[in-house]
């Protein structure tokens, strides 16, 4: 396992790395609005409108091992 990046697949099949997948999000969040911040489920449907099979709760915890905050922490922050 050790040997083996984490991988996702694609609509189409193909195999595509966790990082790649980490740095979409990232992406996304960083061009949210501040006042309304991305919710993890908008980001799994943006991530399945490009063709990755990605859940919410995965979504999530990629979000959290990137560390960034949830939606609602985004927000209360920005509103500071």
């Amino acid at each position: 396992k050790s040997f083996f990046s984490e991988s996702l697949s694609t609509d189409s099949g193909e195999e595509v790395s966790t990082k790649e997948v980490k740095k979409i999000l990232q992406d996304l969040i960083d061009a949210e609005s501040k006042k309304k911040p991305l919710s993890d489920e908008f980001l799994m449907q943006e991530l399945n409108r490009k063709g990755y099979n990605i859940a919410r709760r995965t979504v999530a915890k990629y979000r959290e091992a990137i560390g960034i905050a949830s939606s609602a922490e985004r927000k209360r922050d920005s509103s500071r």
